[in-house]
Order: C-alpha cells, then sequence, then structure tokens
C-alpha cells in the first residue's frame, strides 16, 4: 500500500520518531508499504517513516542495486566533507546544496534484528544523514544559516506557487454517458 508523503508544513515532520523496540510484522509491512511509496514517488532514493506519517524509526532506501531498510540507523563515526545538491521528497521541487560529512559510518538494526553497519561515502553517506535527520524531527531547511533558510524558503514558496498554477490550467475533463 502506497501512501501519501508529508510535505513542509506538516507537523509529523517536525516530531523525533520513537524507537522501534521489536521487528515483528507490523513493522516489515510498514517496510514493504514504504517501498511502494518510494517507488509511486518517482524521482525518490530514500524515504524515513515520518515521512508518510508513522513516527518510528525505519528508513528504506534504494540506489540502484537492491532496495535496503534499516531500523533505528544512527550515524556513529563521520569524516570529511563533500558539498552536493539536496533534495527531499517532503520539499518538492527543491534543491539546496549543502555540506555534510563525505563519509559515515551508520548502525542500526536489519529486518531479521541484527545490528548491522553500513560504511557509506558520498551519496549513500548524504542519503544516510538526510534519512535520520527526517528522524529527529529535522528538516533541510534546519541546517541552513538564517539568510539560507530565507532565501530558501521564498524559492520553495515560489515553486509551489508555480505548481498551484499549473494544476489550475489543467483542462477540465469529464466524461458524459449520452443516451
Amino acid at each position: 500500500m502506497s501512501y501519501k508523503i508529508r510535505t513542509f508544513g506538516d507537523p509529523v515532520l517536525k516530531t523525533q520518531a520513537a524507537l522501534v523496540t521489536d521487528v515483528d510484522g507490523k513493522i516489515i509491512r510498514l517496510v514493504d508499504d514504504m517501498f511502494d511509496t518510494l517507488i509511486d514517488s518517482g524521482n525518490g532514493l530514500a524515504l524515513a517513516a515520518p515521512q508518510i506519517g508513522v513516527q518510528k524509526q525505519v528508513v528504506v532506501w534504494d540506489l540502484g542495486d537492491e532496495p535496503l531498510a534499516i531500523i533505528n540507523p544512527e550515524v556513529v563515526e563521520s569524516d570529511g566533507e563533500w558539498v552536493y545538491d539536496e533534495g527531499c521528497l517532503s520539499i518538492p521541487g527543491l534543491y539546496v546544496e549543502m555540506l555534510r560529512p563525505k563519509t559515515v559510518l551508520v548502525r542500526g538494526i536489519d529486518l531479521d534484528g541484527n545490528v548491522i553497519e553500513i560504511e557509506a561515502d558520498e551519496l549513500e553517506a548524504r542519503m544516510f544523514q538526510h534519512e535520520i535527520d527526517h528522524l529527529q524531527g529535522v528538516l533541510m531547511f534546519d541546517r541552513m544559516t538564517h539568510d539560507q533558510r530565507k532565501e530558501a524558503l521564498r524559492e520553495y514558496r515560489r515553486i509551489e506557487d508555480e505548481a498551484a498554477v499549473q494544476v489550475a490550467r489543467q483542462p477540465i475533463r469529464r466524461r458524459l454517458r449520452l443516451s
């Protein structure tokens, strides 16, 4: 089942998600639903449970190799710096150049309940940091200086306004059954 992705302004995105204490059938179904939602998004690399309104520390991702999930992820080590354009399914249309550590070591739990560690760099490292931010109630805007945030919010509002105009311009189509 695919969920609607929550977008900027939804209070669920600003709330810290709860740790998962038991990897049970409900969590497995949640992961399956998250993958459906990620695929249906059409352009996402990863998804955190709060982005679909579920306050659990669960992340799914698909960087092309195979879809994976991690529960209760945390960055335990990081190193270097890497500047790269970052986007977010919850802030659609906006991409912002962000500075983050280039490499990370992430620890969490797999779907079998085993503790795992993942060494990641560049795009994968950025993805983990971004999704873990979601689990903590942190959005890209929160990682910006005051002036950067003000400019990014202004651009995001402009994108939203343009999207609303595009929707309004769609032709109205109705199918009538004439006898």
